[in-house]
């Protein structure tokens, strides 16, 4: 493929035609169900939004100081350490993980160091290009309504900045955990959902030596596939916003960088052990009849359909260090996710170290 200027773009494999087929007949419900969107879900593994027995660490950045919330290990090792990984909607108080699920505490009772990363709403946790703005209109000059509309014009992080997040969480917050707490800077462990559980192969597939295991669970893993790029542009406006061209412009070297279908033999020469999770988008039994249920089942849909795609294209290139999960019920919710993350916590722990 030829830019208009005659520049030759990197040409991206191609995926297996059924694949395709159902990610694309899932963009239609992913236009009018954002990306953004989460399910608060009710199930055994809910918590309270703040966990008194985790801490505050700052650090400071290209972005300013950001904050990331650290449990520690039960045993009170600083060898085993998991970066948990937020979805699209990420706030600016508290980690997803530690407000709607109680992973983080069993993490630690498990003897592994929690590290979560606190903000980068619609960041893909990636180094953009420019800060989000819309027509060359700076940030600020609108208000902030809470999801969509003005937003885009609103001031906020990753506006009145240029978002860095794959270079702190590689550098300034890696490094910074081994001198001020002495936790190992290598064989760490990353995990998330959605936009995070991308993130987490995006970072290993970069970053080996930090990170020897990732999960994704319900990522996007085909993002290059048609329709897309819009579906991820219609899901970051809706959540704060966010414009996604200022992230990487399409089909450039930046955009099928973050592309785990792109990078997949990445993962495979630098030996990864990956946790590969999406449900079937069929509702559990946690899952009560919602317009919200209607609108996880059509996310979880695409995610497997992405998924799905990132087996078969790993499979094509011989790739024997991934396990899959596909569980029969469940949708884009924090209760499927809680319930995916205890079927990996044990591969992850024999995993890093």
């Amino acid at each position: 493929m030829r830019s208009a200027r005659g520049k030759r773009w990197p040409q991206r494999p191609r995926v297996a035609g059924s694949w395709l087929r159902r990610s694309a007949l899932g963009i239609a419900a992913a236009m009018l169900l954002p990306l953004g969107a989460t399910v608060a879900g009710v199930g055994a593994t809910a918590s309270a939004a703040f966990d008194p027995a985790a801490f505050d660490f700052w650090v400071d950045s290209g972005m300013g100081p950001i904050k990331t919330r650290i449990l520690r290990a039960a045993d009170g090792n600083t060898n085993r350490v998991a970066y948990v990984l937020d979805g699209m909607r990420a706030p600016e108080t508290l980690n997803g993980w530690e407000i709607e699920t109680n992973i983080p505490q069993v993490l630690a009772s498990q003897n592994i160091n929690v590290v979560m990363p606190v903000g980068g709403m619609s960041s893909f946790y990636a180094d953009w290009i420019a800060p989000s703005e819309f027509f060359g209109v700076a940030a600020g000059a609108g208000s902030s309504t809470g999801s969509g509309g003005l937003d885009g014009f609103a001031g906020g992080p990753g506006k009145s900045y240029r978002y860095q997040w794959e270079t702190f969480l590689t550098n300034n917050l890696r490094w910074a955990l081994r001198d001020r707490l002495g936790f190992n800077p290598n064989r760490n462990g990353a995990f998330g959902l959605s936009m995070g559980g991308s993130a987490a192969l995006t970072l290993a597939a970069y970053h080996p030596d930090q990170f020897s295991f990732a999960g994704s669970f319900s990522g996007y893993l085909n993002n290059s596939a048609p329709g897309m790029r819009e579906a991820i542009r219609a899901a970051m406006l809706d959540a704060g916003g966010y414009n996604v061209d200022a992230m990487a412009p399409p089909w450039s070297p930046q955009w099928l960088r973050m592309d785990p279908f792109v990078f997949a033999p990445n993962l495979i020469r630098n030996g990864t052990r990956l946790w590969i999770a999406a449900a079937s988008g069929l509702p559990s039994a946690g899952d009560p009849p919602s317009f919200g249920t209607l609108n996880g089942m059509g996310l979880e849909s695409l995610a497997l359909a992405n998924t799905r795609a990132f087996q078969v294209r790993m499979a094509t290139l011989g790739g024997g260090n991934a396990v899959y999960s596909f569980p029969p019920f469940g949708i884009h919710a924090w209760n499927n996710w809680a319930d995916e993350a205890m079927r990996m916590i044990p591969d992850m722990s024999a995993n890093i170290g």
